[in-house]
């Protein structure tokens, strides 16, 4: 992304980082051991686990559907595809890859690495041209057609969430924990990622984290955590109000401030919050 939609989707900042190595095949399928096992037996297990848990993970992807589809089912959001009026050019998939701003051209390479003569793969030309620019130049409805095709391939699906994991997930998750953060702060960080993508400069996840450890400490500064993480939504819904499309700071007024207000740094269900007035809950 750098991503806002109901109305909104989102926004990417300017100066990207550079993101790690992409994996050359996909990564295994296979469900993490003892998961079910630890829920079942209580919820110890899960009330401790980071946002790299599977079943964190899949509450993270269901917060941030919220927000940019207004749905929970975020793996619909494979075949999603439109021009949101952003200055973005077309948004897609599961975090919303822009054909302005490179990711999304990164998506359809590596879809075209694992598999060649793909419905996309006609395309890479267009979205060479078209990144950094909202054109649609080579694309259209064409384009549109080949994504929602795409889109029912688990190879498309398995290059969406690799990206997801290599541009946006793995670092924001990382550098919480750095800092010191429970699942709460992670998906803080890997919310703040997808919208306002891996830069530097003030409107983006850098910069956003750089403003907030002006006014406080991290964890692993010595701070206190819930004190670090109001300051980081401060910082967050400020880089927000910069730009008409992010005006609605709901996923931070009204959902992450709710959990944070509520002392659960764990992000632990049961979860109710709302997202430009939406209601929304994950029982367990």
């Amino acid at each position: 992304m750098w991503n806002t939609s109901v109305a909104p989707r989102k926004g990417k900042g300017v100066a990207p980082a550079a993101a790690p190595a992409r994996p050359p095949a996909p990564a295994p399928a296979g469900k993490a051991a003892g998961g079910a096992a630890d829920r079942a037996a209580g919820g110890a297990a899960d009330s401790a686990a980071d946002l790299t848990d599977p079943h964190k993970k899949d509450i993270a992807m269901q917060l941030v559907s919220s927000a940019e589809n207004s749905s929970l089912d975020w793996k619909a959001q494979y075949t999603y595809v439109e021009d949101i009026g952003d200055g973005r050019g077309y948004t897609g998939g599961i975090v919303g890859f822009c054909s302005g701003t490179g990711d999304m051209l990164d998506l359809v390479q590596l879809y075209t690495q694992r598999e060649p003569g793909n419905p996309l793969a006609a395309y890479l030309p267009a979205l060479r041209k078209v990144n950094g620019s909202d054109s649609h130049a080579g694309l259209g409805s064409g384009f549109v057609s080949a994504w929602h095709t795409a889109a029912s391939d688990p190879a498309f699906q398995q290059a969406q969430n690799d990206e997801r994991d290599r541009v946006y997930f793995t670092p924001s998750v990382d550098r919480a924990k750095q800092d010191g953060l429970h699942a709460l702060g992670q998906f803080s960080y890997y919310d703040a990622m997808v919208m306002h993508g891996p830069g530097t400069d003030p409107v983006s996840f850098g910069g956003i984290r750089a403003t907030a450890m002006k006014h406080a400490r991290t964890p692993a500064q010595g701070g206190d955590e819930k004190t670090y993480l109001n300051a980081f939504l401060d910082a967050r819904k400020a880089a927000m109000l910069t730009e008409a499309a992010h005006d609605d700071t709901s996923r931070v007024d009204t959902e992450q401030r709710v959990f944070l207000a509520a002392g659960n740094l764990g992000l632990n269900p049961p979860l109710s919050w709302k997202t430009y007035g939406d209601p929304y809950t994950i029982a367990r």
